[in-house]
């Protein structure tokens, strides 16, 4: 074969003929006329088992070319010999059989201009900084309600567990670029009913004034008519893709021939389907619930004895319990961070609980443990100073904000702490380790004493130490 080195197969070959395929007397189709060499060498079980090649025979053999005609290609070649076609084929196989990738030699791309290139980097740029900030609000937004703050909890220990596996930073912004699109159609949607809202306005003021007048009918009509222009713009821009542009320009020309060529409603139907599966929310939110669980699995012995020091009378006993509960909760920070990392990356809900596992992964990368450890509980200290007095039905959703705002990239500097001792084998020098020991005691010892006096200043009382920020979701019950 042309290119191809021979197939070896138990030290034996046989060297077959030069053959050229030329075409039968009597036939006619275009197909025939073409010319193909086959030049090869090939080994075949059947020759090994009836002729055995010898090394001299394969030196000494050396055959004449061979004409064939197309019709005894078949039964004269057998099917081993199997060489390249010299036709143009705008695909070419790379590595697997299945993945096919297009060939740039066949369909050669122009080059753009850079201006065009600068505009396109710029629109790039403006839309994945939109869709971090659509992450942001739409994962706040979670936050606020019972149950689907578990969506929110399963996509930040999703960053968590990307991170600790590829080791990369970027590797946390996971679905910007879905968010932007999803974000552009809230946006733009609520823009155009900024007008209806107006006029709305108007005609409620009117009928107010005067009802059934002359002026509040006209307002009405205005309304209705809006409503329905409105209506039909928004839902032509959601077909269209749900971007900005789409809301502002309605397109009046593609829309008539949509109007009259027929909408393809199937493949707009199928088309939103495909992208909200792409959303995974099963996926987040069986993370964020087994997340949780675990979480609380470690929390719950520790908090409960902090309000239990809380309801026992003063005296020895409370403080024991007090000093005791203090110390587990002082253990667990120094875990449970970290095992939720490697839960996420592991995707085993029994890694939640390798506490082993996080004491080898410390001595490995004991500095950025320590790093991602004072961020983790630095970042949760704010949102309990929004808890100090009962925040107005109005703003509720400022809690949740905060939470995203700072535990996001708590859990990226997590995974990234995680990442660097998966990638190292040996431990690291003793100093580095006992340095990193001692100073995350007074992190942890801080932050215990935080969480120990919110339930005497939150308006949740004792309960409040179940809040937990940094493993949980913001309101880990009720929501707000």
């Amino acid at each position: 074969m042309s290119g191809t080195p021979p197939i070896r197969q138990r030290n034996h070959s046989v060297a077959w003929p030069e053959v050229e395929i030329v075409d039968e007397p009597n036939s006619t189709t275009e197909d025939d006329a073409a010319e193909i060499q086959f030049v090869g060498e090939v080994e075949l079980s059947e020759v090994e088992q009836h002729e055995p090649a010898t090394k001299e025979s394969r030196d000494s053999a050396s055959l004449p070319p061979v004409r064939l005609a197309k019709a005894e290609v078949s039964e004269s070649i057998p099917e081993a010999v199997v060489t390249n076609v010299s036709a143009t084929s705008p695909f070419q196989a790379d590595g697997d059989a299945d993945d096919l990738s297009p060939d740039s030699s066949a369909q050669p791309q122009a080059r753009r201009a850079w201006p065009v290139r600068t505009f396109l980097a710029v629109a790039s740029g403006i839309e994945w900084c939109f869709g971090v900030l659509s992450l942001v609000v739409g994962l706040a937004f979670l936050a606020t309600f019972p149950i689907l703050q578990l969506l929110s909890l399963g996509y930040l220990l999703e960053v968590s567990g990307r991170i600790s596996r590829g080791g990369r930073l970027r590797d946390g912004f996971v679905g910007v670029r879905k968010a932007a699109r999803v974000g552009s159609a809230v946006l733009g949607t609520w823009l155009l009913l900024a007008p209806l809202r107006i006029v709305s306005s108007f005609w409620y003021d009117a009928q107010q004034i005067d009802p059934g007048g002359l002026i509040a009918r006209r307002w009405r009509f205005a309304l209705l008519t809006l409503t329905v222009l409105l209506v039909a713009q928004i839902v032509w821009a959601w077909y269209r893709g749900g971007r900005l542009r789409h809301f502002v320009w309605p397109a009046p020309i593609l829309f008539l021939r949509r109007l009259f060529g027929g909408f393809h409603y199937a493949e707009s139907r199928d088309a939103l389907w495909d992208f909200v599966v792409s959303l995974r929310l099963p996926y987040y939110f069986m993370l964020g619930a087994k997340g949780f669980c675990g979480a609380m699995a470690w929390l719950f012995i520790p908090l409960m004895l902090f309000i239990g020091s809380t309801r026992l009378n003063e005296g020895p006993a409370a403080a024991l319990v007090g000093l005791f509960g203090a110390f587990l909760f002082a253990t667990v920070l120094l875990y449970l961070p970290f095992l939720q990392a490697h839960f996420a990356a592991e995707r085993r809900w029994n890694a939640m609980f390798e506490w082993w596992a996080v004491r080898q992964q410390f001595r490995r990368a004991p500095i950025a443990y320590w790093t991602a450890l004072f961020i983790t509980l630095l970042f949760a200290i704010p949102l309990y100073l929004l808890k100090i007095e009962t925040i107005p039905e109005q703003v509720t959703w400022i809690p949740s904000l905060v939470f995203v705002v700072f535990i996001w990239p708590a859990r990226m500097i997590t995974g990234w702490a995680v990442a660097r001792s998966r990638k190292r084998e040996q431990p690291r020098h003793w100093v580095f380790r006992w340095t990193s020991r001692l100073a995350a005691v007074p992190v942890v010892a801080f932050y215990v004493m935080i969480v120990y006096l919110t339930q005497f200043i939150s308006w949740n009382g004792a309960w409040n130490v179940f809040e937990q920020h940094a493993f949980l979701v913001p309101v880990p019950f009720l929501g707000l």
